[in-house]
C-alpha cells in the first residue's frame, strides 16, 4: 500500500510524502523512490522476559497513581503537557503505566531523536561483532583520502557529535535555523548522507561539541553500507540483532528518499517497546544471558562529552560529569546515575541504574520552558514512590 500527500508554505515550496506500509513515511524530492520491501517478520523469539501482559498494567501503589496523574494532569494555563503515554517498569517488571484517549501498548509512538540512541546501539552491535572500530577513520568513502581533513572523523566522533562538519546545529530553534544546511539536509536532499559527507570541516575532528543530526545520518550510512548495502540489509540487521531480541514488535524505522535509515530523528515503536529498549540498557547490554551490546558499551554511552553543556555521552544525554544540563536535572530530582534517549517535544527514555527503573515517556509538549512536559516532576515522583514503597506487586 501506498499513500502520497503534497504539503506547501503560502504557495511556496512544495514536500512530497509517501507513505508505504511497513516503511512509514519518506520525503521525495522527485525521483522515484527505490522499490523496497520491508524484511519479513520471522517471529525470532524474544530473549527479553516479557515485562507485562497483555492488559494496560494500573499504578501498584498510591503514590505511582499520584506521580501518572500529575504528569497527565493539565495546568489550567498553557503550556499544556499533552501527555502521550506513560511506562514505568522497575526491575524488568512494568508497575504503572498510562495512555491518552486512543493509544494503547501497542500504539507505534514517534520518538523523534530518541532514534539517535537506537542508531548507537546498533553501532554497538556491529562493534561487538569486529565489523566497526571506535576510533581511528570512519569507513566513509567520500572522506578515505588521507589528505583529507575529514579522513581523521572516527564513530566515536559522530557519536559524541564532535566530527565537526559543517552543518549547522540541530539544537536551535528559529527562523534562522530553518536554513541551516544540515535542514537543507533533511527536507531536501534525497540522499542525506550523502549531503553531510560532501560537507566542509567547521572544527577539527574531536576539538569542539556541535549536536546536529547529520553525525547520525552519517552512523545510519556506516550501518547500512556495512551489514550489506541494500536498504533491506540495514532493516533485517535492525530486527535481528536487537529489535526481535528485545521482544520490540512496533517498531517502523523510516528510509530517506535514497533508502538509507533516517536514524537522527524517524524510529516509531510503541512505548512499551522504547521501555524494552531501556531494559537493554539497565541489563547493561545483556538480553536473556546473551550479550546484544559490547562489555562496557552502556558505560561508554553514558560517559560524558567535554564541552556538551547539555549533558550527553555517545548516543545518550547523561547526568554524569558536570555539565550545566547534568547540574540542572540533579537539582530537579534527577539522581546523579540517570541517562536517558530524549527527543523534542517531550520524548524520554529514561535509565536508572540505582533505582533498577526505566522510565518512558511521550508526549507532544513545548520545548520551552524546560518544565514544561513535566518530566522532572514525573522521575522525582516515581524515584520517591518506588523508594517509599520498598516491594511492590511486580518489582522483584
Amino acid at each position: 500500500m501506498r499513500k502520497d500527500v503534497n504539503v506547501t508554505l503560502f504557495g511556496l515550496g512544495r514536500s512530497h510524502a509517501v507513505y508505504r506500509e511497513g516503511l512509514g513515511c519518506t520525503l521525495a524530492h522527485g525521483e522515484p523512490l527505490a522499490d523496497i520491501m520491508p524484511p519479513p517478520d520471522d517471529r525470532q523469539p524474544a530473549l527479553l522476559p516479557e515485562i507485562a501482559g497483555p492488559a494496560i498494567v494500573p499504578p501498584q501503589s498510591p503514590e505511582l497513581a499520584t506521580a501518572l496523574d500529575r504528569a497527565f494532569d493539565e495546568p489550567a494555563q498553557p503550556p499544556y503537557r499533552r501527555t502521550r503515554a506513560i511506562v514505568v517498569m522497575k526491575a524488568g517488571r512494568v508497575i504503572a503505566e498510562r495512555y491518552a484517549d486512543g493509544i494503547g501498548p501497542e500504539t507505534p509512538l514517534l520518538g523523534f531523536s530518541m532514534t539517535k540512541s537506537v542508531i548507537s546501539a546498533l553501532t554497538g552491535v556491529l562493534v561487538r561483532q569486529g565489523k566497526l572500530k571506535l576510533d581511528g577513520p570512519a569507513p566513509v568513502a567520500a572522506w578515505k583520502h588521507p589528505d583529507d581533513p575529514r579522513h581523521a572523523i572516527s564513530v566515536d566522533q559522530l557519536l559524541r557529535h564532535t566530527a565537526g562538519l559543517a552543518l549547522g546545529s540541530s539544537l536551535q530553534a528559529s527562523i534562522g535555523s530553518a536554513f541551516e544546511p544540515v535542514n537543507r539536509m533533511k527536507f531536501v536532499e534525497d540522499d542525506m548522507a550523502a549531503y553531510a559527507a560532501s560537507m566542509p570541516l567547521a572544527t577539527a575532528p574531536g576539538t569542539a561539541w556541535n549536536y546536529h543530526d547529520g553525525n547520525t545520518i552519517m552512523l545510519s550510512h556506516l550501518i547500512r553500507n556495512t551489514v550489506g548495502g541494500h536498504p533491506a540489509d540495514a532493516l533485517r540487521f535492525a530486527r535481528r540483532e536487537l529489535f526481535a531480541p528485545l521482544g520490540m514488535r512496533q517498531v517502523t524505522l523510516q528510509l530517506d528518499a535514497s533508502g538509507t535509515i533516517e536514524g537522527s530523528s524517524e524510529m516509531l515503536a510503541s512505548a512499551r517497546d522504547w521501555a524494552r529498549f531501556g531494559q537493554l540498557y539497565l541489563n547493561d547490554g545483556i538480553a536473556g544471558g546473551k550479550r546484544i551490546l559490547p562489555e562496557g558499551w552502556v558505560s561508554y554511552s553514558s560517559s560524558p562529552t567535554p564541552n556538551a553543556w547539555v549533558g550527553i555521552g555517545a548516543g545518550f544525554w547523561t547526568n554524569q560529569g558536570d555539565s550545566f544540563g547534568a547540574k540542572f536535572r540533579i537539582a530537579r530530582g534527577w539522581p546523579r546515575d540517570a541517562f536517558f534517549a530524549k527527543g523534542t517535544i517531550g520524548q524520554y527514555t529514561i535509565v536508572i541504574p540505582s533505582g533498577r527503573l526505566v522510565i518512558v515517556r511521550l508526549g507532544r509538549s513545548p520545548n520551552w520552558p524546560p518544565e514544561a512536559d513535566g518530566v522532572f516532576d514525573l522521575v522525582r515522583d516515581v524515584v520517591a514512590a518506588t523508594r517509599e514503597k520498598g516491594k511492590m506487586a511486580g518489582a522483584d
